[in-house]
């Protein structure tokens, strides 16, 4: 196991040394029955003051009109900040424009910049003949269009599309040379693999903070699988942990929470102050780590 307990400096139990940022990431809901089950994850997540929370874009710009829904009813009816994805595919520059106004006009300050996934079946991304082409394109045209925060993809073991670490890294250059503010990690379970592409960022002059995107695991299995698709190793260790586990929803919880909050605090311990949470539109482990971390809801500090 790598989690590297021995640079731990505090036991698990004591307080964070230094304040610690958190935000939250949301799908948008396809049904009335998701859409309920999201907003009590909102309400759940919501008194531990997160930085902000982000809505996803589905592949092919797919949840456009449900993530403006879903960002918006964040805005208007909770005293979150929200921050709305945003991609290149399938819309000319004058469209995904036209939304960036909106979103601004709404009073929302933060988009997450993606060149986004190809529809399914097209077979590989295709830029829009009229559109922004790359993540680098869009955020030069966010950053002309307002004032916005913008947040943007970085990869710790490379888009699985890059020719080469170095180019996914250039790539990675260009989007915060363009505007970005912030670059929000792809979610890796070895801390080690993070701690190699920050000092690796840093070298190559990338000056925003990168945030780790931290998915606590509640389904070995379609994680392995998707992990596969998406480039994100899968360490050994992981696989003993949760082995038998299968018909055990309650333990696999506990397990889940235990590598989450170990990986976060050895990951404090090397000076990161803010995590990004992929919550999968669940509350309670989110909040159980969160809770390890020293971020709480108000009443109880």
């Amino acid at each position: 196991m790598t989690l590297d307990s021995t640079r731990l400096a505090l036991p698990i139990a004591a307080p964070p040394s230094a304040p610690v940022g958190v935000s939250f990431e949301f799908f948008p809901p396809k049904t009335d029955k998701m859409m309920a089950s999201l907003w009590e994850c909102v309400e759940r997540l919501r008194p531990l003051g997160p930085r902000f929370v982000s809505v996803t874009y589905g592949a092919g710009g797919t949840t456009r009109e449900r993530t403006h829904e879903t960002v918006l009813r964040i805005r208007r009816e909770t005293d979150l900040q929200p921050a709305a994805h945003l991609t290149c595919v399938g819309a000319s520059r004058g469209e995904v424009d036209d939304v960036a106004r909106r979103y601004w006009d709404e009073g929302i300050r933060h988009i997450v910049a993606l060149r986004g996934d190809a529809p399914e079946g097209q077979g590989g991304y295709q830029p829009h003949a009229e559109g922004y082409a790359y993540a680098s394109d869009l955020v030069a045209g966010l950053r002309r269009l307002a004032d916005f925060e913008i947040s943007v993809a970085a990869y710790p073991e490379s888009h699985p599309e890059a020719s080469s670490p170095q180019a996914d890294l250039d790539n990675l250059k260009r989007k915060v040379d363009a505007g970005a503010t912030r670059a929000i990690t792809q979610y890796f379970f070895d801390v080690d693999v993070y701690r190699r592409f920050r000092d690796r960022a840093v070298a190559a002059g990338i000056g925003v903070p990168i945030v780790p995107g931290i998915l606590p695991v509640t389904n070995f299995g379609q994680v392995v699988k998707f992990s596969g698709m998406c480039g994100a190793s899968v360490p050994g260790w992981m696989a003993d942990l949760f082995h038998g586990l299968d018909a055990d929803p309650d333990t696999r919880r506990l397990v889940a929470a235990t590598v989450a909050a170990e990986q976060c605090r050895a990951l404090q311990a090397d000076g990161v102050a803010d995590f990004h949470f992929y919550t999968l539109n669940r509350a309670d482990l989110v909040f159980a780590i969160c809770h390890v971390l020293g971020v709480r809801p108000a009443a109880c500090h």
